[in-house]
């Protein structure tokens, strides 16, 4: 098939390349407004199927109001709170909130009569507003409204989710712009020094600029079926720059190799398209399918970057192989074009060399001492998974955000200066007819004697049904104690059917989902890589040591990012303040793209390996030779990724700093540690039986494995 798509394009090249600037094209005007419609809020990261959220639905239809604290305003009336002038600024705010259509009811210290709504000085309050049932987006939107009349009142800053998630939009828009500013540069700088040419070294960004475009296209189409989230913007850009460098590096060496061998013509792009381009769409696929395992999670937040990653991973092949690959029949030898000379004959040695660089004098030293240096590369990847044993977790808040971000100042200010917080409250909905009052109010007294509860509201009769009550804890949401008082009133005895919310509950039940749908995303993965890897190399022991490895780069990554972000290491460098945890959703979400990319390096190794074993059946040299016409191109590729998605450290918001941070690190680790030592070094203890497979599956590779068309 590829043979004949090469041959197809060859032919038709200038079409080709004109109809794939059309698409490009429709692509970018319809995808382009994708990043004014996916938005982001709290309930990206909660599973719909949980209690918690039952919770809240059923207080909502009771009551005709959300029983989550949606905006939080905070007053400094410069003068005592409870004087007139105080009183009088804190009715204004009131009365500018309310006219909110959307609000359903607006609290304050003196409508409820709740001291600890006044600041410890008694010179700040704060009020806290709920929204009518109403989409997360539509919140956001009344916020805005809010925000707006409250501009002319000095002394308010607005908090609470609706604000938070605003703001997370706006930080997500201005990190991407921030990142495209930092890494595009020094894209284009290595990319220039790897492609040792100005022509070859545009071609990943037309390449990527391609496939980027292509998934911002298909996520509006998506979206118009299913919300997704706005992170799934940053994962598309920074994925879809990298997969493009790493495809454009393995093709267009292998193009320079082929011109090298046989000339310019449609023999050179054939032979590219059934080997590169063969490793690049096998490659594309293993990638695609890592990222798919995201979808066995409910949470909006990780089946958005699910389909993100799936759509920029196929794209990135589907530009490589079309767009990419027409370009290059276009240009022919001047894809080496505005070349110093210098750089034109290290293209041509690098060409025609069929062993002895540097990567082959490696491989050959590595595997002259093979145990020793498996021992010590596996030891050091074990080290540094250690810490991810204790690893600790938290939720989303505003505590993501920088302390200069309003909604981060509004929850920083209620948790030092106030007496309690009490913007999050754990509440009950309790199913019971109102002819059982005593009982209820029985029942809420006996939440009272928990342990970490400070108050305990009367139960409120919403419905003819419905009961609520809330429960005040001790210390913050998420705080240990506090999610312990949660578990403490789940088990509680009550006399009537109870579901528990907020915001402590809904992090509780997001962790008790990550940990029913993990088992199945893990065995989508580690299915998809055996079979993907059983159908490329027709071995049984090579797949299953690519997982083991993939596995063990995983864990320093974690372990690595425990050190940083839970340790509150580099906090000045990295411009951070640590929540002394990881946020509970990066490991699924950066282990599925690590996983993804270190599968990827693997293909391209592997493939090159096997088909210089085939040729000349040679187990030892054919690892060495693999190594040197592979190793630059991964390690240039994993440079490059590591700068194109590392650059989301420079990000505002903790956890995509996480994100950006921990695939660099895992990249790098994998091209270097992994691919340079561990996969020579066990390649050699292992000899034949790298390829081992028994023989009824050995017939199945014959009938259905993939093997390069035409005999090539």
């Amino acid at each position: 098939m590829l043979s004949r798509l090469a041959d197809l394009i060859h032919r038709r090249r200038r079409s080709a390349l004109i109809a794939a600037v059309l698409f490009i094209a429709v692509s970018g005007a319809l995808g382009g407004p994708v990043f004014g419609l996916l938005s982001s809020n709290g309930r990206d990261f909660e599973d719909p199927g949980s209690e918690s959220v039952a919770a809240r639905e059923q207080l909502e239809r009771a009551s005709g109001a959300n029983p989550d604290v949606g905006l939080v305003a905070l007053v400094r009336t410069g003068v005592p709170v409870e004087s007139a002038a105080g009183r009088a600024k804190v009715e204004e705010v009131r009365r500018a909130i309310a006219s909110e259509r959307t609000i359903a009811n607006v609290s304050t210290a003196f409508t409820t009569h709740n001291r600890s709504l006044i600041s410890n000085d008694g010179r700040s309050t704060y009020l806290v507003a709920s929204f009518k049932p109403i989409s997360g987006d539509a919140e956001k939107d009344a916020a805005k409204r809010i925000e707006h009349d409250l501009k002319g009142i000095d002394g308010v800053t607005l908090g609470g989710s609706a604000i938070a998630s605003i703001e997370v939009d706006d930080q997500i828009s201005k990190d991407l712009a921030r990142a495209e500013q930092f890494g595009i540069p020094i894209l284009l700088v290595l990319s220039l020094l790897f492609f040792r040419g100005l022509v070859a070294a545009l071609l990943p960004f037309a390449t990527g600029i391609a496939a980027v475009i292509g998934a911002f296209f298909a996520l509006r189409l998506v979206d118009l079926i299913t919300p997704l989230s706005s992170y799934a913007l940053n994962l598309v850009t920074g994925l879809g720059i990298g997969l493009a460098i790493d495809y454009s590096l393995f093709v267009v060496w292998r193009y320079r190799e082929e011109l090298a061998r046989s000339g310019p013509g449609a023999a050179a792009l054939r032979r590219t398209l059934t080997t590169a381009g063969r490793t690049v769409a096998f490659s594309a696929l293993t990638v695609a399918a890592a990222m798919a395992s995201l979808f066995a999670f409910p949470q909006r937040f990780l089946y958005s970057m699910a389909f993100g990653g799936v759509f920029v991973s196929l794209l990135s092949a589907v530009s490589a192989l079309v767009f990419l690959t027409a370009i290059i029949a276009v240009l022919g030898p001047r894809v080496n074009a505005v070349s110093p000379a210098r750089w034109q004959d290290a293209i041509a040695r690098t060409a025609r060399a069929e062993g002895g660089g540097p990567w082959f004098r490696l491989a050959h030293g590595v595997m002259r001492r093979p145990l020793p240096v498996a021992t010590v590369a596996a030891a050091v990847l074990i080290a540094l998974g250690v810490p991810f044993l204790g690893v600790k977790f938290t939720g989303v808040d505003s505590g993501v955000l920088p302390r200069s971000a309003p909604a981060r100042q509004a929850q920083d200010a209620i948790e030092m200066g106030f007496p309690k917080n009490e913007t999050a409250p754990i509440y009950l909905a309790v199913t019971a007819p109102r002819s059982a009052a005593k009982e209820v109010l029985s029942y809420a007294a006996g939440l009272g004697s928990l342990p970490n509860a400070v108050a305990v509201t009367r139960p409120r009769a919403v419905d003819a049904e419905t009961w609520r009550i809330d429960v005040y804890p001790r210390s913050r949401s998420l705080a240990g104690s506090t999610k312990t008082l949660v578990h403490d009133i789940r088990d509680h005895p009550a006399p009537f059917p109870i579901r528990v919310g907020g915001e402590s509950a809904a992090y509780i039940d997001q962790q008790a989902s990550f940990r029913s749908h993990l088992p199945y995303a893990l065995l989508i993965v580690a299915v998809t890589t055996l079979v993907l890897l059983f159908l490329l190399t027709g071995s049984v022991v090579l797949p299953v040591k690519t997982l083991i490895l993939s596995v063990l780069s995983l864990s320093a990554t974690l372990g690595f990012l425990v050190l940083v972000f839970q340790d509150g290491r580099f906090e000045g460098l990295l411009s951070y303040t640590s929540q002394h945890a990881l946020n509970a959703t990066q490991p699924i979400l950066i282990g599925a793209i690590a996983f993804a990319l270190s599968t990827d390096y693997a293909v391209f190794l592997l493939t090159r390996i096997k088909e210089v074993r085939d040729a000349t059946g040679d187990e030892v040299e054919s690892i060495a030779v693999g190594l040197e016409r592979t190793g630059r191109i991964v390690t240039a590729a994993a440079l490059m990724l590591a700068v194109a998605i590392g650059a989301f450290v420079t990000s505002k918001i903790v956890l995509i700093k996480e994100l950006g941070l921990g695939v660099a690190f895992a990249v790098l680790i994998d091209a270097t540690i992994v691919r340079a030592l561990l996969v020579p070094s066990l390649m050699k203890m292992l000899g034949a039986w790298n390829w081992w497979a028994p023989e009824p599956l050995r017939r199945v590779h014959r009938r259905i494995g993939l093997h390069e068309a035409g005999g090539e």
